[in-house]
């Protein structure tokens, strides 16, 4: 891989990975424990939190993307590639409209217990840490 395309994608791969570890391991946990934090509020400002995160991680995915593919890559870079793109993208088409249906109910007065959608959610979460941090090192690596 080329030097410049492995600074890029290894850049964007690493920035994408501390949005994730600072607004899903971090803020979404902490701000429910917050004083005066009702679970409404929470929902309301998670769903403007992941929103603004996801747009950030698509602009990031397309940055890693393109830089993967004018630099070269060896077979660990682009399958890295796909899984943090794949998984982003699961987790929007088939996960997240299950959960905003779930908060929509919960926000509408329901109580409900925790849903297992919302398990596969950190799941796959936990499964783009690992594919980010296997990217940036990948890419660092083939420079």
């Amino acid at each position: 891989m080329n030097a410049s395309s492995a600074a890029v994608s290894g850049a964007a791969a690493f920035t994408w990975l501390g949005m994730v570890l600072a607004v899903s391991f971090l803020e979404a946990p902490l701000k429910f424990r917050a004083p005066g934090v009702t679970v409404p509020l929470g929902l309301g400002i998670g769903r403007l939190v992941f929103r603004a995160l996801n747009l950030v991680e698509a602009v990031l995915a397309v940055v890693v993307v393109v830089a993967v593919a004018t630099g070269s890559p060896d077979v660990s870079v682009t399958v890295c590639t796909v899984s943090v793109v794949v998984l982003p993208a699961v987790q929007l088409a088939a996960v997240r409209p299950v959960l905003n249906r779930r908060s929509d109910r919960v926000l509408a007065g329901a109580e409900l217990p925790r849903s297992r959608a919302h398990l596969v959610y950190i799941g796959l979460e936990l499964l783009k840490t690992v594919g980010l941090i296997a990217l940036g090192t990948a890419a660092l690596a083939a420079a």
